[in-house]
């Protein structure tokens, strides 16, 4: 999460960071899935399915530095995330202070949720996740249970008429139809009923045993549902609670710490040695008081194996094969997950053929873009977002509302489907080729009807015809110049 990290190396380097902290991610293609039974959820859920495009925005104090998001204040992360801003940055106390100090200096004065909104719509992107609150604890919302908050008056950007950060984003990406989803860390580690000042901090985890202190723990849990509880009051109708920080759970049972075991018998991140911490923070009574507020609410408590966990959430990272439940990938568009000065963005291309490769797969693209300190996309953000929305405007049919098939990706096409058994062909066009096929061959495709295929780049009949093998479907060569200049084509089978 360097300054001008090209996408391939960013994307490799955080699939390095997600290993290394498996804490927060497990091994996703191998993870067990408990189904909701709610049936309000369920249909939320099954609605959710059909979105397949959203994005997620990283936002804090922090951005004035342009460093990774809260990690550099806990010390079991100096090896990846090292401290090196501040004025005494081998300090850790004065570090961790001015860290904190950040909240007087941020006042984002040119934040404009109404165009980041704009954007996110024209893209095709149907549901936001913003940080409420991340590990360090500040608060990007106006909650009476914290004065480490975007609205307090230490923070200059109080006085701002839409200094609820929140409140304001959540308003203007539903006033352009999308859902709103709040994530919100579990651990906090600003909050003195969590990390202790008494004791030094050791890791991520709280750092006194809750089980020996458990008035104080106590005090946390009811803090921590508080907070929840106030977001899903005060601030609209709320789609998707995006729960963040998997250490923060039940000890569990004999029978899935073993299974841990297997999962994460590699890992050298600590989890193994700190999991044992019972940091029950009664999850499944937060859930049930927050759909009293919330009906249908989707909940993802990430990386805790249970029922409350109602989607996946592999980070930063697409799974090989489709994967037997709901999923959704979290991925950088450029820089970190937090501001990152001088950030590249991955390309059109990139994007496109990412989202592309997600939804055949059966799963949901999370894209990630962090605003400037400023309270601004860079022009970066908006071209990529621009180049994927002139693709979708196109090509949309063949994202929304479809289900993987197999085989899910053959060649270098991907494979959708709705189910009133319309399917489409998504061929990926690469950089620099120069050259299609003439007849494209979908082996094994069978229909009781007459096929009709359809180029949606053109709104062209192709030919096909039926063979002993599948599907053949020809492609005029007078069509191949101009879609080799695209990012992808779709054809249409119907």
């Amino acid at each position: 999460m360097k300054i001008r990290v090209p996408f391939v190396a960013a994307l490799l380097i955080c699939t390095i960071f997600t290993a290394k902290s498996g804490l927060s991610q497990a091994v996703y293609e191998d993870e067990r899935y408990v189904p909701e039974t709610d049936p309000l959820v369920l249909k939320k859920l099954d609605e959710w399915q059909n979105l397949k495009f959203g994005l997620l925005m990283h936002w804090g104090a922090y951005s004035q530095w342009g460093i990774v998001e809260s990690w550099s204040i806990c010390p079991e992360e100096y090896g990846w995330c090292e401290r090196k801003k501040g004025s005494n940055p081998d300090n850790y106390f004065a570090y961790k202070k001015e860290y904190e100090n950040l909240r007087k200096t941020f006042n984002p004065v040119k934040f404009d949720p109404n165009k980041w909104a704009k954007a996110a719509k024209n893209a095709g992107m149907k549901y936001v996740v913003f940080t409420t609150k991340h590990h360090d604890g500040f608060s990007m919302f106006d909650s009476k249970y914290t004065d480490y908050k975007i609205t307090d008056s230490k923070t200059p950007f109080s006085t701002h008429p839409k200094a609820n950060i929140t409140k304001e984003i959540f308003a203007s990406f539903r006033e352009q139809g999308l859902w709103a989803g709040a994530y919100f860390s579990k651990p906090d580690w600003h909050m003195p009923s969590y990390w202790d000042p008494y004791y030094p901090p050791r890791d991520r985890n709280v750092n006194y045993e809750p089980e020996a202190n458990p008035e104080k723990w106590q005090e946390y849990v009811d803090f921590t549902h508080n907070q929840i509880l106030e977001l899903l009051t005060d601030y609209g109708n709320v789609d998707i609670l995006w729960l963040d920080g998997g250490w923060v759970a039940k000890k569990p049972n004999s029978a899935i710490s073993s299974w841990y075991d297997r999962q994460l018998k590699n890992n050298e991140s600590g989890y193994l040695k700190y999991r044992n911490i019972n940091q029950d923070i009664k999850m499944d009574e937060l859930v049930k008081k927050a759909r009293v507020k919330q009906p249908g609410l989707i909940v993802v408590d990430r990386a805790v194996h249970g029922k409350n966990q109602n989607y996946l959430t592999p980070e930063n990272r697409v799974p090989e094969k489709p994967l037997p439940y709901p999923w959704e990938s979290c991925i950088i568009a450029g820089g970190g997950w937090s501001y990152t000065f001088n950030a590249e963005y991955m390309s059109g291309r990139e994007a496109i053929h990412t989202l592309v490769d997600i939804v055949a797969k059966g799963g949901n693209l999370l894209l990630n873009i962090a605003p400037s300190p400023e309270g601004e996309w860079d022009e970066g953000a908006y071209k990529l977002l621009e180049e994927i929305g002139k693709w979708m405007d196109i090509n949309s049919e063949a994202i929304y509302g479809t289900r993987a098939m197999a085989p899910y990706k053959f060649d270098n096409i991907c494979v959708t489907s709705k189910p009133d058994g319309t399917v489409y062909l998504i061929y990926l066009v690469d950089k620099g080729q120069n050259s299609l096929p003439s007849e494209i061959n979908f082996s094994g495709f069978k229909s009781s009807r007459n096929v009709r295929a359809k180029l949606l780049e053109s709104n062209t009949r192709l030919k096909c015809s039926t063979t002993k093998d599948g599907l053949t479907i020809k492609i005029p060569d007078n069509l191949k110049s101009k879609l080799l200049k695209t990012n992808a084509f779709t054809i249409q089978l119907k």
